[in-house]
């Protein structure tokens, strides 16, 4: 990397369907992006304590730690970091739920493409 050169931005995916984490992971780095994936809540609180990232992207329903139980942790240990949450539970108190601990949008992933989400991705980084 040279002198001017900005660090680029990195960006946790967990989520626990491994084509589809593979898929955001692929399309991120195409965009410039470092891009980590966690299969889970538990996995991905582990990376958050032992490395920097710039935003994550969290799946809801997962093995070991929920997408719930991960915010409920990092907001009891004081973790301050933009969440795209991208889940396939819609329902409006889920919704209102993960709103709740002050994630930056909520996708549902059956109805949106992975390039209006790295696009989001884009534009909360820039805030």
């Amino acid at each position: 990397m040279s002198i001017g050169e900005k660090e680029p931005k990195n960006i946790l995916v967990v989520e626990d369907e491994k084509p589809y984490a593979r898929a955001l992971v692929l399309k991120l780095e195409h965009e410039g992006f470092q891009a980590k994936n966690a299969g889970n809540g538990e996995e991905a609180l582990s990376f958050l304590v032992e490395e920097k990232f710039d935003l994550v992207l969290l799946d809801l329903v997962m093995p070991k730690m929920n997408g719930f139980v991960f915010l409920e942790e990092i907001k009891k240990r004081g973790i301050r970091i933009p969440i795209l949450v991208l889940s396939n539970l819609a329902q409006t108190e889920d919704k209102e739920k993960v709103k709740a601990f002050g994630v930056e949008d909520f996708f549902e992933k059956a109805n949106t493409p992975i390039i209006d989400i790295i696009n989001k991705v884009k534009e909360t980084l820039q805030k």
